[in-house]
């Protein structure tokens, strides 16, 4: 029998050689250590080469084209609903899980930026959501703030509180660096306090999380 065509294509909007590559080695050899790399997966050829001739932005960060925008809530709704607006939002976002994995936090009242990481090759979301949490906490704490932090993943709520992330995954030379990552927001965990409440965003009173990717 022949060789099982990939079920996904690749695309890169920003690397080495941008273009639709039709396997993840061949992706990877263009993002993997390249500054600022945007790229995502699609389903089929025909989807990723018309996601190609557009912009990145309308796939990443914003949500594919044609699909449903996820609800979000203006801050003074939020600020009506009880969301605390001196805050910091987390989420993560994997192509495919495990897949390629980012993270980031946000200001919650403006959206502002305040870090990102990723991609990581052959991780979990709940990964990136744990180590999302971490870094936000060792951020607040170098800055002097001890505002809250929202997540909208139990998971990584509770990977935080034991100070362990419970995964299951199996480490390889692929995945190494999440596992590195993880192994620093362990020891943090271990060898810091902080004043900081983490809560878990209520995305179906609230919509979802202002550090969403929007690619649902």
């Amino acid at each position: 029998m022949g060789k099982k065509q990939s079920s996904k294509f690749y695309v890169v909007w920003q690397g080495r050689q941008p273009g639709v590559y039709a396997s993840w080695a061949d992706c990877e050899q263009q993002v993997k250590g390249f500054p600022g790399a945007k790229f995502k997966s699609f389903s089929t050829r025909s989807e990723a080469e018309r996601a190609f001739s557009e912009s990145h932005q309308r796939h990443i960060g914003s949500g594919s084209a044609g699909s449903s925008k996820p609800v979000q809530r203006t801050r003074e709704e939020l600020e009506r609903m009880g969301v605390i607006l001196d805050s910091v939002c987390v989420d993560a976002a994997c192509s495919g899980n495990p897949g390629v994995l980012e993270y980031q936090g946000v200001e919650t009242a403006s959206g502002e930026l305040l870090f990102d990481a990723g991609p990581f090759e052959d991780a979990t979301v709940n990964m990136g959501e744990f180590l999302a949490i971490v870094q936000a906490l060792a951020l607040l704490k170098l800055a002097g703030r001890d505002c809250c932090i929202y997540s909208d993943s139990v998971t990584a709520l509770a990977w935080v509180r034991n100070k362990r992330a419970k995964t299951t995954m199996r480490r390889t030379e692929a995945n190494d660096p999440i596992f590195q990552m993880i192994e620093w927001a362990e020891a943090w965990l271990r060898d810091n306090e902080y004043p900081n409440r983490i809560l878990k965003w209520q995305t179906e009173r609230w919509g979802e999380i202002p550090a969403d990717y929007g690619r649902k």
